[in-house]
């Protein structure tokens, strides 16, 4: 499995690199286009879910006290886990959904649609069961009957929201408000200032004077967290693709590295702070982190399950809306409690994803002379 992946990285990485110095005026622009802000808020609350929120503060003991990781300090590793360079799978896919999908329909032929929306379903599902499992550290006593409970009812929030876009974009916007405002009340209830943030910021430059140690996986967590980001790059790339207004190549592979990176380097060192100082986050700010973090669990499942459910035709209009939100409800519910007692991965996903890599990217260059790219 290592092998693979690492291939998929050299090779995924090396082809983001062509697509934005040889096409790197191209215009890049989806059907929906919107401001950059926007485009940028519904990539960032689809991309990303509870994990940004609620893993930091398990992450940085774990980083602190094994040995392979320590070429540098933990703040710079969860950032390598979560930022900058990985967004490169989302610029490579919705350059895609962009450019060139439009032209050769590939996500059409029927093989590659059905494993698509398996993958999307999969991984739409997996969401909903990381929220499961991390509940306990951040609700202490927290019964299984309401840690079920309160999947179930995310779940269903998640698709009444999908049944209008409006909707999601709403929802997108408000949420990335609501993370500064949340990032602002952790950081001001520190007491760390400016200079404090700074001191623990700095601490990210151990990312990029290790870059290259990041594009292998280091451990088997490490793995696990690169996996999930090529389990999510395809649809993710689908869904925002729709919402690009009109930036060239290589301003669209700038928007996504680095603008998504900044919030989450600042919310990141924020939490590094309390760690380093050993200080325990409020339960009310506990609680704050909760609310937000549900929230992003939303904007995840409302975005895939609005995509999906496209590329099946299980609509509202067809449906109805009680049938589309049951049965949306059911299908990931029932996926979430299959991760939950079956050994089913979200590693086995990405392997998935990656063959669907390798069929697009043979079909692109069996269909070359029929796609041309100015």
């Amino acid at each position: 499995m290592t092998l693979i992946l690492s291939i998929a990285i050299i090779i995924t990485t090396l082809t983001s690199l062509v697509l934005a110095t040889r096409w790197r005026n191209v215009i890049c622009s989806g059907p929906l286009p919107s401001s950059l802000f926007t485009f940028i808020a519904i990539l960032f609350t689809s991309g990303l879910d509870v994990g940004l929120i609620m893993f930091p503060l398990v992450d940085f003991g774990v980083y602190a006290s094994e040995a392979p990781y320590a070429f540098t300090n933990p703040l710079a590793l969860e950032f390598g886990f979560w930022g900058f360079l990985v967004w490169a799978f989302y610029f490579l896919t919705t350059f895609y959904f962009c450019i060139v999908e439009p032209k050769l329909q590939l996500f059409e032929i029927p093989v590659i649609k059905f494993v698509n929306n398996v993958v999307v379903i999969g991984t739409c599902a997996f969401t909903g069961y990381l929220f499961l499992i991390y509940l306990p550290d951040y609700i202490d006593g927290i019964s299984d009957p309401f840690r079920f409970g309160l999947v179930a009812a995310v779940i269903l929030f998640a698709a009444l929201s999908s049944t209008h876009i409006r909707f999601v974009t709403i929802l997108s916007v408000s949420s990335t408000w609501l993370f500064f405002a949340l990032i602002a009340g952790v950081w001001f209830a520190s007491g760390m200032g400016f200079a404090g943030l700074g001191r623990s910021a700095a601490n990210i430059s151990g990312y990029f004077s290790n870059l290259h140690r990041f594009v292998m996986p280091i451990t088997d967590y490490h793995q696990f967290y690169l996996f999930w980001w090529f389990a999510w790059s395809i649809m993710i790339g689908q869904f925002v693709s729709r919402f690009v207004g009109g930036l060239k190549a290589w301003k669209l592979l700038v928007a996504l590295l680095v603008v998504p990176s900044v919030p989450i380097a600042i919310w990141f060192s924020v939490l590094y702070y309390y760690f380093e100082n050993k200080m325990a986050v409020s339960d009310n700010w506990r609680v704050a982190m909760i609310v937000v973090g549900v929230i992003f669990v939303v904007n995840s499942l409302d975005s895939l399950i609005r995509l999906y459910t496209r590329n099946l035709g299980f609509t509202i209009e067809r449906t109805g809306v009680t049938k589309y939100v049951a049965g949306n409800w059911l299908v990931l519910f029932g996926l979430v409690l299959l991760y939950q007692f079956t050994p089913l991965k979200i590693e086995w996903v990405g392997l998935v994803v990656i063959g669907l890599y390798g069929a697009v990217y043979a079909l692109v260059f069996r269909r070359r002379r029929e796609l041309s790219i100015s």
